[in-house]
């Protein structure tokens, strides 16, 4: 049932404030708190996990595309009549501890986390009057699982923002393929489903970043996209917090939001002039839990740092990728990846948080080599360990105030003395400390004051040019 005061609030004309036009949503400054997080994790969980087969498009894979993979596995493991609906008994969730999530969550040094509130099948992980009898709260858990995490993390973890993904569409609604068949132009689904579950979602839950996705058949006046974000930044118990990604319709991302996510693992390596968010996987396969995972198919810890030193030295966020299992935890190896990040961090966060783009992103001399800045200090995020000890920065060029440490190095505590160095013609070279003496593990943090960057003499690479994940 669509409450007419709560449409007349979300699509009527915005008295003040920001316009329902893109050319006004733009002007909204970012809220500080999101560039200075600079790490979330992301959480897929649902029906999907059940399966927990392939990917978390498992349902429109089977039954939409037929794909021959997972048409031969239901035909193997389930009885000919079964549905995707029954799947969902058994989302039992019956190890999920929100406590235990936000204390992993607080280990891993992210400063927010976005849950799954509805995937593209529809089912949705809070008690949604919209989403009767497909919703958690009514079949499997029997229990918001999204009120029960936001309430453990902002109690056990107050550092941490809580944000919620939510999709815009769903493969197999009704009142969707109907509008879907009429061209779009008729928008009863948008009425009935997306908007006023958006609307129930930051009323009750009061999300700080909201994840939208599931956009892309159709322009964003079919969505009615800037209307509930113009009420969103306006009138919303969030507006002064909040910031949205950039998938509001066909041809919105990497054009209008918050922050852009362009495509999934958008890692460009260039400095991009907005705030950016590289959401990735901890699973390169996929985002929902896959029992059928190979190792190889999951990042290790060295890559995962090195993903972060390039994103946050290009001025982007890092949205860390976990899908916890049907039953309500976080695979073992993902919560290691996840607890190594956050040991990497307690030693080389100074790098990371609150920190912003420096001159140069990496280094022209020796690969592997990022920076970030903060006040006076320059930071030099090193991904291997220096053949002989001895590092080469063609991009930094010393000065006779130079004072050069090493984060994580016992001797920093003692007497603050700077690392050995020297210029060299490509510009510094730094002798690094015995390994054995450095905290650090899988990258080394360089902290650099009293040094200039090396004029550039080539052009800057292409802005928007991007890296392809693997």
């Amino acid at each position: 049932m669509v409450h007419l005061p709560h449409l007349l609030c979300l699509l009527g004309v915005v008295a003040a404030g920001y316009e329902p036009t893109w050319k006004s949503l733009d002007t909204r400054p970012l809220p500080a708190w999101y560039d200075g997080a600079k790490i979330g994790i992301f959480l897929h969980w649902g029906v999907f996990s059940v399966p927990s087969f392939g990917s978390e498009w498992f349902w429109q894979l089977w039954q939409g595309a037929n794909k021959s993979q997972y048409v031969d596995f239901m035909k193997k493991n389930y009885r000919p009549d079964f549905t995707y609906q029954d799947f969902a008994p058994q989302f039992t969730a019956e190890f999920f501890n929100p406590d235990e999530w936000s204390w992993i969550f607080g280990s891993s040094g992210a400063r927010y986390v976005v849950l799954t509130s509805k995937h593209h099948e529809g089912f949705t992980n809070w008690p949604s009057r919209y989403s009767w009898n497909w919703n958690a709260m009514d079949v499997g858990p029997k229990r918001d699982l999204l009120g029960d995490l936001a309430k453990a993390i902002r109690t056990n973890t107050p550092e941490i923002h809580f944000g919620l993904y939510h999709s815009m569409y769903e493969w197999f609604n009704p009142l969707y393929l109907q509008d879907k068949d009429n061209n779009f132009q008729t928008n009863n689904f948008v009425r009935e489903k997306t908007i006023p579950e958006l609307y129930e979602l930051v009323m009750k839950y009061q999300p700080e970043v909201i994840w939208s996705d599931g956009d892309w058949e159709i322009e964003d006046w079919y969505w009615n996209s800037t209307k509930f974000l113009a009420w969103l930044f306006n009138d919303s118990p969030v507006k002064d917090t909040v910031v949205v990604n950039d998938r509001w319709g066909r041809g919105i991302p990497c054009h209008h939001g918050s922050f852009y996510t362009c495509q999934d693992r958008y890692n460009p390596g260039v400095l991009q002039p907005h705030k950016w968010e590289n959401c990735m996987t901890l699973d390169r396969g996929s985002w929902g839990y896959r029992r059928n995972a190979p190792l190889f198919d999951y990042l290790t810890i060295h890559e995962l740092i090195t993903t972060l030193a390039q994103t946050i030295s290009c001025g982007g966020n890092l949205l860390v990728n976990a899908g916890p299992t049907h039953d309500g935890r976080i695979p073992p190896i993902m919560e290691e990846r996840l607890r190594q990040l956050g040991s990497w961090l307690d030693i080389n966060g100074d790098a990371v948080y609150d920190s912003t783009p420096w001159v140069h992103q990496n280094d022209t001399v020796t690969p592997g080599v990022w920076f970030t800045k903060k006040a006076d200090t320059v930071y030099a995020m090193v991904l291997s360990w220096p053949k002989g000890d001895k590092l080469t920065l063609g991009t930094v060029q010393p000065t006779p105030e130079t004072h050069i440490t090493m984060l994580g190095y016992k001797n920093n505590a003692i007497n603050k003395n700077s690392l050995k160095m020297k210029r060299v013609k490509s510009g510094i070279q730094v002798v690094f400390p015995p390994m054995s003496d450095v905290k650090s593990q899988w990258a080394w943090v360089l902290a650099m004051s009293g040094v200039t960057p090396t004029v550039r003499t080539s052009p800057a690479p292409t802005v928007m040019s991007w890296i392809t994940a693997p």
